[in-house]
C-alpha cells in the first residue's frame, strides 16, 4: 500500500520532512487505514431496520472494497454465533455438573477439593472412557460370523475403534509426543512394518523352532505368518469363523495354537520357506522421508496390498471346543503336550493336545477372562479376568491343583505373564502394571503408574525388561523395579496410529528383538539397544 505524503502547500523542505516522517513510521500509517470491525451482541445497539450494511460502511475509512468488507463481516458474525452457542452449551453443562455434585453430596459422596471439574467429573469421565473402550473391544472380539465381519468392513473397523483410542488417551498423547529425544530414537529404532491384515491385530508371537517367523492374530478372522527379515507374508490360516484373538507356537514342533471368537481354539501345522534375505534398510533415511502424513490418511488405511498369493491353511489339525463363549486366549503348557484356553464363559480349560480331550475346567473367576499364560519351565498357569483379579493355578503335583488369587488392581486385568524367575507381571485397565513375587502374594514388589490403559504386556527373558502397549498408541519400556527406560518413538510417519494391543520379545534376533501390533492393522519390528538402555538407567 503506498504511503501518503503530508498536507499540500509549504515548501520543498516541508514536503521532504513529511515524507521522511512517513518513512520512519510506516506501521502507524498502515494502522490508520486498517479494517475496524465492531463486535455486536444482543446488548449493543443494532442498526435501524431500514439501514443497509453498505450504508453503515460508507462512512468508515478503509481501502478495502465494500464487497470484501461485507464478506469479512459475515465471517465474523458466524464466528460470533458459534462462540455464543458454545457459551450457552457450557452454561448448561456446568448446571448438570452442579446437579450431579449435589446428588453425590446428598448420598454422602462429597467431592474432595470443592472443584467439581476435578472431582466427580474427572472420575466419571475416566470410568466412562474405560467402559467405552471395553465395549468396543468386546464388540470386535465377539465378532464370530462373516455377516458381522462384513458389517465391520462397511462401517470401518479401525475407524470405530479410534474413538476409544482418542478417549482413553485423552490429550496425554499430545504431551507425551514431545518427550521423544534423539537419544531414545537412537536406542529404539523401527526396522520393519508387517502390513497385510484387513482389520486390527490383537496378538502376535514368535516361533521357538527353526525357521523363526512372526505370527499375528487379527479381527479379520485370520492368522498370518511373516518373514521377520523381509516383512513378507509366508502363510495364512483361515480356519476360524470369528476374530482370531491370540496365537502361540509349540515349543518344539511346527504347530500353532489360535483362540477365536467362534468359541474354539485350533491347533494347526504349518510349513514355510523363508525368502532370500534383503539388505538392511537405512533407518535414518526412512525416518526423514517426506512422505504422506498419516494423520491425513483414511482411518485404518495402511500402505501396501494385502497378502494375495500366499499359501492358505483352512483345516485345523485339532479343534478344542467345550467353551460356551468367546475364547480370548490360549497357550501351551511346558513340553507342549497340554494346552490351556481362557474364555468369556468365566472358565479356563486344560486339554490333552494329542486327543483334544478336556482334562480340567478351571473355575472361580467372577467375570469374563481376558488372558492366560503358562510358565516357561514349570506346570503353572496364570489367568486374568475382568473381575480385577488374576489367579495362579499349580499343576506340578498331579494329585493337588492349588489356586492362588492375586488382588491389587481396581479395573480389568488385561494380562498377567510369568518371568524366568519367580515373578508375575500384571497389567490393567486401571493404568498400572504391578510386579509380584510368587512367594509373597499379599502385595506387589513394584508398581508402575501410567497415563493410559495397558494391554497385553511381555517381559524379555534375559534382561527382564517389561514392554507396555497402551490404548493411547504409546509403547513404554520399564525394568522390573519400575524404572522407566524408554518410550518407543512415534510420530506422524512412524509407529502405531491406533491402540497398541500386544508386545512380544525376540531376544534371539540381534536386530529385530521387539514386536508390537495394534488396531492400525500392522505389526512393527523394533531394534532395542538393551545394553545401552540399561547403561543409561
Amino acid at each position: 500500500m503506498p504511503v501518503e505524503g503530508g498536507s499540500g502547500g509549504g515548501g520543498g523542505g516541508g514536503s521532504g520532512g513529511s515524507s521522511a516522517l512517513a518513512a520512519r513510521h510506516p506501521k502507524q500509517k498502515r494502522k490508520a487505514h486498517s479494517l475496524s470491525i465492531r463486535r455486536t451482541n444482543s446488548t449493543e445497539e443494532r442498526p435501524p431496520p431500514g439501514m443497509l450494511r453498505g450504508d453503515m460502511l460508507e462512512g468508515q475509512d478503509s481501502k478495502l472494497p465494500l464487497s470484501l468488507r461485507n464478506n469479512l463481516l459475515d465471517l465474523f458474525g458466524q464466528i460470533e454465533r458459534e462462540f455464543e452457542n458454545l457459551y450457552i452449551e457450557n452454561i448448561e453443562l456446568r448446571r448438570e455438573i452442579d446437579s450431579l455434585n449435589e446428588r453425590l453430596a446428598g448420598d454422602g459422596q462429597a467431592v474432595e477439593g470443592g472443584d467439581p471439574t476435578k472431582g466427580a467429573l474427572k472420575t466419571k469421565a475416566s470410568h466412562s472412557t474405560s467402559q467405552l473402550s471395553q465395549r468396543l473391544k468386546t464388540t470386535y472380539k465377539a465378532s464370530t460370523s462373516k455377516r458381522l465381519y462384513s458389517l465391520h468392513g462397511k462401517i470401518g473397523g479401525a475407524r470405530t475403534f479410534s474413538v476409544a483410542t482418542q478417549l482413553c488417551g485423552g490429550d496425554s498423547w499430545i504431551v507425551s509426543s514431545f518427550k521423544a529425544t534423539a537419544g531414545s530414537r537412537a536406542l529404539c529404532q523401527l526396522l520393519k512394518e508387517y502390513v497385510g491384515h484387513r482389520d486390527g491385530i490383537w496378538d502376535l508371537s514368535v516361533t521357538k523352532t527353526q525357521p523363526v517367523v512372526l505370527g499375528t492374530a487379527s479381527a479379520d478372522h485370520s492368522a498370518l505368518l511373516w518373514s521377520i527379515e523381509t516383512g513378507k507374508c509366508l502363510l495364512r490360516y483361515a480356519g476360524h469363523a470369528g476374530s482370531v484373538n491370540s496365537i502361540k507356537f509349540h515349543p518344539t514342533e511346527q504347530m500353532a495354537l489360535t483362540a477365536s471368537g467362534d468359541q474354539t481354539a485350533h491347533i494347526w501345522r504349518y510349513m514355510v520357506q523363508l525368502p532370500a534375505p534383503q539388505p538392511p534398510p537405512d533407518v535414518n533415511a526412512s525416518q526423514c522421508e517426506d512422505d504422506q502424513d498419516s494423520s491425513d490418511r483414511e482411518e485404518g488405511e495402511v500402505d501396501g496390498e494385502g497378502p494375495c498369493e500366499v499359501p492358505t491353511v483352512r483345516v485345523a489339525t485339532a479343534t478344542l471346543k467345550s467353551h460356551q463363549g468367546v475364547v480370548i486366549a490360549a497357550d501351551w503348557l511346558v513340553g507342549g503336550r497340554q494346552a490351556v484356553t481362557a474364555s468369556w464363559d468365566r472358565a479356563a480349560n486344560l486339554y490333552e493336545v494329542e486327543t483334544s480331550e478336556l482334562v480340567h475346567t478351571l473355575t472361580g473367576h467372577d467375570q469374563e477372562l481376558t488372558h492366560c499364560c503358562t510358565h516357561p519351565t514349570q506346570r503353572l498357569v496364570v489367568t486374568s479376568s475382568r473381575d480385577t483379579t488374576f489367579r495362579l493355578w499349580d499343576f506340578r503335583d498331579p494329585s493337588i491343583h492349588s489356586v492362588n488369587v492375586f488382588q491389587g488392581h481396581t479395573d480389568t486385568v488385561t494380562s498377567a505373564v510369568f518371568t524366568v524367575g519367580d515373578n508375575v507381571v500384571s497389567g490393567s485397565d486401571d493404568r498400572t502394571v504391578k510386579v509380584w513375587d510368587l512367594k509373597n502374594m499379599r502385595s506387589p514388589i513394584a508398581t508402575i503408574r501410567t497415563d493410559s490403559a495397558v494391554n497385553r504386556i511381555s517381559v524379555s527373558a534375559n534382561q527382564r525388561i517389561i514392554a507396555l502397549p497402551h490404548d493411547n498408541r504409546q509403547v513404554r519400556l520399564f525394568d522390573m523395579s519400575g524404572v522407566r527406560l524408554a518410550r518407543l518413538p512415534r510420530s506422524n510417519r512412524m509407529g502405531h496410529r491406533r491402540m497398541v494391543c500386544c508386545t512380544a520379545w525376540n531376544e534371539e534376533n540381534q536386530s529385530c528383538n521387539l514386536f508390537t501390533c495394534g488396531f492400525d492393522r500392522q505389526a512393527i519390528g523394533w531394534n532395542i539397544n538393551i545394553a545401552a538402555l540399561l547403561q543409561e538407567k
